[in-house]
């Protein structure tokens, strides 16, 4: 296999750093933003952060839909295949990400059972996933996908061995969490504490009289001012000044506020974003809710629909300028609007609503609580959509995931 790691490195660095350069490269935010882009040239996302639960309520997704999404870490793209949709296309400009999504739809075409699935993207340290990916998924991967798994570190160790221990440890994602954990304790608390609650007023116990006080620390609230401090949580410098707008002007109060909501408004038994965030692995089957493609229930539903989805390493607005009119149903942006100048924003709903069926959903996430779409989109396009404020309002509120202020869903007006 020939070598092309140096040309993935490139036009990854390449593509994201177009996404969120908006400075000159030696300014101090244009070096911040150049950091970020080498950062996020790699995995960011092992998992997606992103309630798909509420995604699939949003979206009233349905039988016979045609949904363009962004793919991250692809938790999303097989949860809504439990809807049974006519198609699915996930773009992504992140080539690690890219390996993965295509990595999973392998696994799920030619893993041989629901069990050995979730061995492989459910369960830690199981030292045989490796093995499993040589018989049952390298032989069926993309060539590029395949050289981005098998690619050896300095240690020679290939990528792929990751599954073999804790692949939700790594990636940008989660050092940040495990960083998150370090500074606990630097501190005196154990984060996994909250594990063992029993109830949300447990819950809120601990958080309370362990978690809270740790964000008023000067060590702490010094560090999140940094930008760079949040690039773990892939948030780039321009969404990082949005973030700050939702709390009392310090980082650290946003972030805690954003923990609180992680830690006390949902049940550990039914929030296995908790259980990443603070057990460190997602929950045995039985133990708690597990993400819809790893419950066994909908095991045979998504391979049944596995070959809906198609997986597309390019630039959103380009590659929905390539599709007929009114051939989307759904559009799924998660965060990326919160990259984005807004001359980016209005060539992306130009094609949305050029590409937009009648009745179309479009639903995103912000950093802030407000859409961002108001005084920077044009009325001509807004004028076509109805933003739903107080459904977008609920389910902010219902998105176990906690990290951000705002979900919005706007819908189609009939022409």
């Amino acid at each position: 296999m020939s070598d092309v790691s140096g040309e993935l490195v490139y036009r990854r660095g390449k593509e994201v750093g177009k996404a969120v350069y908006q400075n000159r490269a030696l300014s101090k935010d244009g070096i911040s933003e150049r950091l970020f882009a080498f950062l996020f040239s790699g995995l960011v996302y092992p998992q997606i952060w992103e309630d798909p639960d509420v995604d699939m309520e949003a979206m009233q997704l349905g039988a016979g839909h045609r949904i363009v999404t962004i793919a991250s870490g692809g938790c999303n793209i097989l949860a809504y295949l439990t809807r049974s949709p006519a198609r699915i296309d996930a773009v992504d400009l992140n080539a690690a990400h890219i390996a993965l999504n295509r990595m999973k739809l392998e696994a799920v075409r030619h893993l041989p059972s629901q069990g050995d699935l979730f061995r492989f993207f459910g369960a830690a340290d199981t030292s045989h996933n490796s093995e499993a990916y040589d018989r049952f998924i390298a032989p069926h991967l993309d060539p590029v996908s395949r050289h981005y798994w098998e690619r050896r570190n300095w240690r020679g160790r290939r990528r792929i061995s990751v599954f073999d221990r804790n692949f939700y440890q790594t990636g940008l994602l989660g050092l940040f969490i495990a960083m998150g954990h370090r500074v606990g304790k630097l501190f005196g608390v154990d984060p996994a504490g909250i594990m063992k609650a029993n109830n949300i007023g447990e819950q809120r116990r601990f958080f309370n009289e362990e978690l809270a006080p740790v964000f008023d620390k000067k060590l702490l609230r010094w560090a999140t001012s940094r930008k760079a401090s949040l690039f773990g949580l892939g948030i780039p410098p321009a969404q990082y000044d949005s973030l700050i707008t939702s709390g009392d002007g310090s980082m650290a109060s946003v972030l805690k506020a954003r923990l609180e909501k992680l830690a006390c408004d949902f049940p550990l038994k039914n929030n296995y974003f908790a259980w990443q965030a603070f057990a460190r692995r997602y929950p045995e089957p039985g133990e708690a809710a597990l993400p819809a493609y790893l419950e066994k229930r909908n095991y045979e539903t998504i391979r049944a629909n596995i070959d809906r989805v198609a997986i597309h390493h390019a630039n959103l607005i380009k590659f929905l300028a390539a599709k007929d009119a009114g051939s989307v149903d759904r559009f799924v942006l998660l965060d990326a609007q919160d990259w984005m100048t807004d001359d980016l924003l209005n060539d992306l709903w130009t094609e949305i609503t050029r590409t937009a069926s009648v009745g179309a959903r479009v639903i995103f996430r912000t950093a802030a609580e407000p859409s961002l779409l108001p005084g920077r989109v044009s009325n001509s396009l807004l004028d076509q959509w109805h933003y739903e404020t107080e459904a977008s309002r609920e389910f902010s509120a219902r998105d176990r995931s906690a990290i951000y202020g705002g979900f919005h869903l706007y819908v189609k007006r009939a022409a």
